[in-house]
């Protein structure tokens, strides 16, 4: 089994879709893929009567054209406000925890517990694991509660790809100020960045690319366009994402939407690079 992993320099930077992109791309190419996020934060579920989890996830098996399971997000999280969620545990309703609580007494040991069982299972069923990971991987204040980013990734052995939102402005500087935050043992799980939301002529960023590349030893990998996507949203920064039915006509209308995002994102990154870094 192989694993990549996507990560952002911020939330909205663009892995979910990313992931989304390839698991398309490298089901098309015969791998048997299977997405994965340990923790996700969000109001919006795929729900099933035995199970639920995030409706990313579960979009994102659409375009890896594997079965929607548990194992896929093991750990969902729906705000309730005044830093409470209801915490979902391999697709179950678990209980309604203050952020405190969360993290001094369920990461260290049934969340983390839950997220390596899942990855071990999935890990025996595909030819390739695509992670994503949470928010950033450089909430210094968090990195020893954070069980979605670098930890992860060093569980699976993962190869890990950078995505920034260049579209917000300031993504050299928070791609520099990210593997400067990473713990060094992580460092070198990181093998390309990804610019994502780009608007414009792709020479004026390529003197940024050799300077951020002489910085970090590291190689930008693509520069993803800003999309128009038919595809439901997180409830994340900006977004205003809507309830969909799980109905054929809308699976079959998502497929599609996969089908032209990972011919986008297939133009724009170098998918052969990223192929030899999950041999």
């Amino acid at each position: 089994m192989k694993s990549l992993m996507v990560q952002g320099t911020t939330s909205g930077a663009g892995k979910t879709t990313l992931v989304a992109a390839l698991c398309r791309i490298f089901s098309d190419k015969g791998y048997s893929v299977a997405p994965f996020k340990s923790q996700n934060m969000s109001n919006f579920g795929y729900a099933t009567p035995d199970f639920e989890i995030s409706r990313a996830q579960a979009i994102q098996a659409i375009a890896a054209r594997c079965q929607i399971t548990p194992d896929l997000n093991p750990i969902m999280l729906k705000p309730l406000g005044n830093y409470y969620s209801l915490v979902y545990l391999n697709g179950k309703r678990y209980k309604k925890m203050h952020a405190k609580e969360y993290y001094a007494k369920f990461v260290k040991s049934k969340g983390i517990k839950a997220a390596t069982d899942s990855l071990s299972r999935l890990k025996k069923n595909y030819d390739l694991i695509i992670l994503e990971g949470a928010g950033s991987p450089a909430e210094i204040n968090l990195q020893k509660y954070d069980i979605a980013n670098m930890q992860i990734a060093q569980k699976a052995n993962a190869s890990v790809l950078l995505v920034s939102d260049i579209d917000k402005g300031g993504s050299f500087a928070s791609i520099v100020g990210t593997m400067a935050l990473i713990e060094k043992k992580y460092q070198k799980l990181v093998k390309g960045f990804v610019f994502n939301k780009f608007r414009g002529d792709i020479d004026i960023l390529k003197p940024g690319f050799r300077k951020l590349k002489q910085i970090t030893k590291i190689p930008v990998l693509g520069t993803i366009p800003m999309i128009k996507m038919n595809l439901p949203e997180e409830d994340s920064l900006d977004a205003k994402p809507k309830e969909i039915a799980w109905t054929k006509n809308n699976i079959a209308k998502i497929d599609k939407e996969l089908d032209k995002l990972a011919k986008t994102v297939t133009n724009n990154l170098d998918i052969k690079t990223i192929e030899s870094m999950i041999k």
